[in-house]
């Protein structure tokens, strides 16, 4: 038995963009070709590798299995070639990064982009996205998540805090007044975030003179929305107040779109991370842009300076 690479390829970027036209796109062929590439594939080994839809394409059972194995394989060689290019200082191969929506196109694009103009073999697939990725299941070599961590199969290394506000509009503030206390903010119409189970309930740090565990509060949320920058425009809107991180609302309140409207308060701060697959090797260009992203964040993010109010 004689497998093509091509079919391979055709095969592990269906499952990895989901649809047979996705991954047509990624590789640049039409999608017939990576469709009948696919096919072949799938005849000679005499198994069905995918269930196809309008929708899209899902791995079958052994489909999984074939990809799980596969994608070892395909890394393994990537790894062997770029190992030997590298021997001369040189970073190549392809970069796969998934990381939050807003944070991806506000900072973390333009700082990944920078890094890769200065190392023309070397590509990157950033993948934004606000839902939790299954990084060595999906392929990535590195995500960028912000909170805390769950996932005790990844390697973490801190980035940077991400602090966060309760803000609202101007004209919100003038027709339904400011809560003078945390908790006068269930009193509010407030705007909460989709993505959290918890959503509806937030974190305080404890006053400085009381210390012990943060405080919580429940509170009722007139508009809910799964991304940060929709949560900033219903604040902008007028719609409610809303706790948000500093590096989505800066620019909004350092315009005086928005104000702090609760500033003797500190909402529990999240964390920023660089996470990776605890592999046994650590990728060179992996390893590289890790070391950049520390040291960009090393004098304290950007967004801090674009709000100076610390």
């Amino acid at each position: 038995m004689q497998i093509q690479l091509d079919g391979i390829l055709a095969f592990l970027q269906a499952i990895e963009t989901g649809s047979i036209s996705a991954a047509a796109q990624r590789m640049g062929l039409s999608k017939s070709v990576i469709s009948k590439r696919i096919t072949d594939l799938e005849i000679l080994l005499g198994v069905e590798l995918l269930h196809r839809s309008t929708r899209g394409v899902v791995p079958t059972d052994k489909g999984v299995a074939f990809y799980q194995r596969m994608r070892s394989i395909m890394q393994q060689l990537d790894q062997a070639a770029e190992e030997l290019i590298e021997q001369d200082g040189e970073l190549c191969g392809s970069l796969r990064i998934a990381a939050p929506m807003t944070f991806g196109t506000l900072y973390l694009g333009p700082i990944l982009f920078a890094f890769v103009a200065r190392h023309p073999r070397l590509g990157l697939a950033l993948d934004l996205d606000d839902r939790i990725t299954d990084l060595p299941g999906e392929g990535y070599d590195l995500g960028v998540r912000i909170g805390r961590l769950h996932d005790s199969s990844l390697a973490a290394r801190k980035l940077a805090v991400s602090r966060r506000v309760v803000c609202c509009s101007p004209a919100y503030a003038q027709r339904a007044g400011l809560p003078a206390t945390i908790e006068e903010l269930a009193g509010h119409a407030c705007i909460g975030y989709a993505n959290v189970s918890a959503g509806h309930v937030w974190q305080f740090e404890p006053a400085e003179l009381e210390g012990g565990m943060p405080r919580s509060l429940v509170v009722r949320s007139r508009i809910v929305a799964n991304n940060g920058e929709s949560m900033r425009d219903a604040a902008i809107a007028g719609l409610g107040i809303s706790i948000l991180p500093v590096f989505i609302v800066a620019k909004a309140l350092a315009s005086g779109q928005l104000i702090n409207a609760l500033p003797d308060a500190r909402p529990v701060a999240d964390t920023i991370y660089a996470v990776y697959p605890r592999n046994r090797h650590l990728p060179a260009k992996v390893r590289a842009i890790i070391d950049h992203l520390v040291a960009v964040f090393e004098g304290g993010p950007p967004w801090e300076r674009e709000w100076d109010q610390t």
